[in-house]
C-alpha cells in the first residue's frame, strides 16, 4: 500500500538525512565488539586450510594423502578423488554473474594458488601442518603469462554483459580530416584485492539446511547460488554477514574454497571454518585484470575533437572469463562526432579476474585522462580549457539528456579550491623551495548510476520507535548509517529511535552492496516501506472518530517528530504511540518493493562527476614521486551523510593514489607465479604515503535518478585520479609515463 487518492495523504518532515553524523558501528568496531565471519565459533567446529598449486600450469600427479591424514588431529583430506559430487556442475557458469569456480573437478591446475585439496581438523595448526603434508607433485607445462604468449580473441561481451564493441560516427574518417591526431599506447597492471577481512566462512548443516556466516555483498543472489550447488531451496539457506571488512566487488562473488567448506561441513556433520590465507587471495577471488590500451584522439584547429578511438586488451583466465571493460570509459565523457570502444581479450594463466572498485572505469579513466592531457598539450591548450571545449551536454552516441550533471561546477569549484590557474602551461617550470619539481595535474571522473531491485519493511512500534528491516551489507562505506537516517526522515522520526537490521539473508532482499548503487537501492526501498508504514497508520487514526486527525484523509497528514499532524491544521495531532494504542495495534507494518522506472531510465543517461586535481613532488636526482595534495570536487546527486561521503570520496582518491604510483601484482613470466603475494611486497598506501586531500561536494538536484534524488560515491574517486596524479608526473618532470605504477626510474632524465 501506498498514499493515493484513496487514502490519507501525508507529507514527512525531518532532518536526519542531509547531517554529517558518525557511523552508528563506529563504537563496535573501534572496541572489538564487532563480529566478523571468522569470529564465529560454534560448537563442535572444525578448521579448513586449503592446498593450494604453486605452479601455474600442469597437473598435480601425486599428493601424500596417507601423511596429511596421519598428523594427529586431522579429520578429512579433501581431493578430487573423493570430493562429494555437487548439485550443479562447477564447470558450468553460474548466473547471474557468470563464474565458474574451482572445486576440486579434477586434477588440472589452471593457476597460481588453485585450490588442489582441502585438509579438515580439529585445529588451524593441524590442518594447516596436514596441507603441507600433502607434498604436491606436479606435471609442469609453460605458462602462459603476457602478450608474447597468451592466446588473444574476440570476446563475447566484456564486464557483466557489456558489448564488446560500442560506438557512433565514423572514427577512421573523424581522424582523417583532423588537424592534429594523438596516439599512444597505455598498461596497467593486474591488481589483487586485498580487503582488511580475507575471505572466509562457518559452515554449520542442520538436516537441508545450512547457516553461512561469510562476508557477502549479494546475500539473497547467493543464497540461491548456494542453493543450486547443493540441492535445496534458496530459502534452506542463511547467510549472517553483519559485518564486512571490505569487499570492493569480490565478496559478490562465490568462489570455491567456500563451496569446499561448506561441502565438507554438510560430509563431516560438523560446523567448519575456512579463512584464506592473505597469501592465498591471490588467485581464487577474483582481480583487477591487466589491460594493455591504445587511444587515438582526433582534434581540429579549435581543439574540438574529431574522433575517439579506445581500444583495450584485458586480460582473463583460460577456463572462463571477465574481461575488463576499460574501453568503455570513453563513452560517455566527452563530445565527439565518432566515437569507438573496442575490446580483445587475452587467456593467461592466473585466476579470473572480476569486479573490482570501478571495474573498467578505474583502468579506462588511467588511460584516457592521460591521452586526454596529451590532446591538449598537442593543441597547446590547458587541460581544463580542452576538457571545457569537449564537454559533453547530453551523452555522446545516445543523445540522451543527463538525469543532472554539474560537472562543469565540479570543474570550477575545484580548479578555484586548487588554484589552477595559477598554473604554467610548459611542464618542468615550477619548484619549491628544497629544490623539488612541482606538478600539477587534472583528470575528469566519472561513474555511472546503477539501481538494483530491493525490498525493505518498516515496523512502527508503540514505544514511539520504529524497526527496519532489510538484507544489505556494510563493507565499510557506513550503509547502516545512511539507510538508518533515510528511514528517519521518511518515518518522520530521529535517527536514535530507528533500529535498522540488515546483513541478514532471511530479511527482504536489499539487493546488491555494489556498482555504488547500494544506498539508493535499499534506501529507496526503505524509503518505500516507510511510506506504506505511515499511509497505514494515517489510515488508522483518519478513520478513527475518537482520533484528532478523524476526517483527515482528503486534506492529508504530516509525519513529523513521531506525531501525525492534520496538514490544513497541524495543532491537531497525536503520537504514534496514541494512534497504535487506542487501535489496539502493538505495531503496524509497511512493505515495499523498489526498481528503477525503466521508462525514466532509457530516456536519461545517468552518472555521478567529478573533477581531481593533483600536485606531485619529484625528486630531480632521484626519481621519487610524492603525491603532495588532491583536490577532487565531486556531483552526486542528494547527499544523504557528508560525514561518509567524504570519507568514501578519500578513499577513492587514495586507491587512485595507489594505482598512479605504488599498487602492482608482479609475476614471474617463467612459472606464473605472484612475486609479491603479501602485504610487505604488494605496495599499497599507508599513512605517510597520502597526501593533503579535499573533497568538496558539489550540490546537485536528480528528479530523475530515483525518488531520493541519491546517486553513487564509492567509486568514482579512483576514476580521474589516477590520470590527474600522471598528468601532475609530467608537468613535473616533462617526461610523459604510460604504464602504471610510475616508477622512479621512468622519469628519471639526463
Amino acid at each position: 500500500m501506498s498514499p493515493d487518492t484513496a487514502s490519507p495523504q501525508y507529507r514527512r518532515h525531518g532532518s536526519n538525512a542531509g547531517q554529517p553524523i558518525t557511523r552508528r558501528d563506529g563504537v563496535l568496531k573501534v572496541t572489538g565488539r564487532a563480529t566478523y565471519a571468522a569470529d564465529n565459533h560454534p560448537e563442535g567446529m572444525l578448521y579448513a586450510v586449503t592446498a593450494v598449486s604453486s605452479i601455474a600450469r600442469g597437473r598435480v600427479t601425486a599428493l601424500d594423502v596417507h601423511a596429511a591424514r596421519a598428523h594427529p588431529d586431522v579429520v578429512e583430506v579433501l581431493t578430487p578423488a573423493n570430493r562429494p559430487p555437487l548439485a550443479h556442475d562447477p564447470d558450468e557458469k553460474m548466473p547471474p554473474f557468470g563464474f565458474r569456480v574451482e572445486v576440486l573437478q579434477d586434477d588440472k591446475v589452471r593457476y597460481v594458488n588453485q585450490p588442489i585439496a582441502m585438509v579438515i581438523a580439529e585445529t588451524l595448526e593441524a590442518a594447516t601442518e596436514g596441507a603441507a603434508l600433502l607434498s604436491p607433485q606436479y606435471e609442469v607445462e609453460s605458462a602462459r603469462t603476457g602478450l608474447d604468449n597468451g592466446d588473444r580473441y574476440a570476446p563475447p561481451a566484456v564486464g557483466i554483459g557489456a558489448p564488446a564493441r560500442t560506438g557512433h560516427g565514423d572514427v577512421e574518417a573523424g581522424l582523417a580530416v583532423a588537424a592534429r591526431v594523438t596516439e599512444a599506447d597505455y598498461v596497467t597492471p593486474a591488481q589483487y584485492h586485498n580487503a582488511m577481512e580475507p575471505h572466509a566462512v562457518v559452515a554449520q548443516w542442520d538436516g537441508d539446511h545450512v547457516t553461512l556466516d561469510m562476508p557477502n555483498q549479494a546475500l539473497a543472489l547467493s543464497c540461491a547460488a548456494y542453493g543450486a550447488y547443493f540441492g535445496i531451496p534458496a530459502e534452506n539457506v542463511l547467510i549472517r554477514s553483519p559485518f564486512l571488512g571490505g569487499g570492493f566487488g569480490s565478496k559478490a562473488i562465490l568462489n570455491g574454497p567456500q563451496i569446499l567448506a561448506i561441502l565438507a561441513a554438510r560430509m563431516l556433520g560438523r560446523p567448519v571454518k575456512l579463512a584464506l590465507t592473505r597469501a592465498q587471495m591471490y588467485g581464487p577471488v577474483g582481480h583487477r585484470a591487466r589491460t594493455w590500451q591504445k587511444l587515438r584522439i582526433g582534434t581540429d584547429k579549435e581543439g574540438r575533437l574529431t574522433a575517439l578511438h579506445h581500444h583495450a586488451i584485458g586480460s582473463t583466465s583460460s577456463f572462463d572469463e571477465f574481461i575488463e571493460p576499460a574501453a568503455n570509459a570513453s563513452l560517455p565523457l566527452y563530445a565527439s562526432p565518432a566515437i569507438l570502444a573496442e575490446h580483445e581479450a587475452l587467456r593467461l594463466d592466473a585466476g579470473t579476474p572480476g569486479p573490482m572498485r570501478a571495474p573498467g572505469e578505474a583502468s579506462g579513466s588511467a588511460a584516457l585522462e592521460v591521452a586526454m592531457d596529451e590532446a591538449a598539450e598537442a593543441c597547446g591548450m590547458d587541460p581544463l580549457e580542452f576538457r571545457l571545449v569537449n564537454y559533453a551536454e547530453t551523452e555522446p552516441g545516445t543523445g540522451r539528456p543527463f538525469s543532472s550533471k554539474t560537472l562543469r561546477e565540479c570543474y570550477a569549484e575545484g580548479s578555484k579550491r586548487f588554484g589552477w590557474s595559477d598554473r604554467p602551461l610548459q611542464p618542468r617550470s615550477m619548484r619549491d623551495d628544497n629544490g623539488l619539481l612541482v606538478g600539477w595535474g587534472m583528470g575528469t571522473a566519472v561513474f555511472p548510476c546503477p539501481h538494483f531491485p530491493a525490498e525493505a519493511r518498516a515496523t512502527l512500534r508503540t514505544d514511539g520507535t520504529a524497526l527496519v528491516e532489510t538484507g544489505g551489507a556494510d563493507m565499510g562505506q557506513g550503509a547502516w548509517t545512511a539507510l538508518a537516517q533515510i528511514a528517519a526522515e521518511t518515518l518522520g522520526l530521529d535517527v536514535d529511535q530507528v533500529e535498522l537490521h540488515s546483513g541478514l539473508s532471511s530479511l527482504p532482499d536489499g539487493g546488491i552492496a555494489g556498482g555504488s548503487g547500494h544506498t539508493a537501492s535499499a534506501g529507496l526501498a526503505i524509503h518505500n516501506a516507510g511510506e506504506d508504514v505511515i499511509a497505514r497508520l494515517a489510515e488508522l487514526a483518519t478513520a478513527d472518530p475518537r482520533s484528532p486527525l478523524f476526517g483527515a484523509g482528503n486534506v492529508g497528514v504530516v509525519a513529523r517528530s513521531g506525531r501525525l499532524h492534520r496538514s490544513d491544521d497541524e495543532g491537531r495531532s497525536e503520537t504514534y504511540a496514541e494512534i497504535l494504542l487506542r487501535a489496539g495495534r502493538p505495531e503496524v507494518v509497511g512493505m515495499a518493493k523498489a526498481a528503477r522506472d525503466p521508462d525514466v531510465a532509457a530516456a536519461h543517461a545517468m552518472y555521478s562527476h567529478g573533477a581531481v586535481f593533483a600536485e606531485v613532488k619529484v625528486d630531480p636526482d632521484l626519481g621519487q614521486i610524492r603525491a603532495t595534495r588532491l583536490v577532487g570536487a565531486f556531483a552526486a546527486g542528494r547527499i544523504i551523510n557528508p560525514r561518509l561521503v567524504r570519507s568514501q570520496y578519500f578513499g577513492g582518491m587514495i586507491w587512485g593514489v595507489s594505482f598512479a604510483l605504488q599498487e602492482e601484482a608482479v609475476t614471474d613470466p617463467r612459472t606464473g607465479r605472484i612475486m609479491n603475494a603479501d602485504l610487505a611486497e604488494y605496495h599499497v598506501p599507508v599513512n605517510a604515503d597520502v597526501p593533503s586531500l579535499d573533497a568538496i561536494l558539489i550540490p546537485e538536484h536528480d528528479a530523475h535518478v530515483n525518488p531520493l534524488g541519491v546517486k553513487g560515491v564509492g567509486e568514482i574517486g579512483i576514476t580521474g585520479t589516477v590520470g590527474a596524479i600522471a598528468n601532475a608526473v609530467w608537468h613535473a618532470t616533462g617526461v610523459r609515463v604510460r604504464r602504471f605504477p610510475i616508477r622512479l626510474e621512468d622519469v628519471l632524465v639526463n
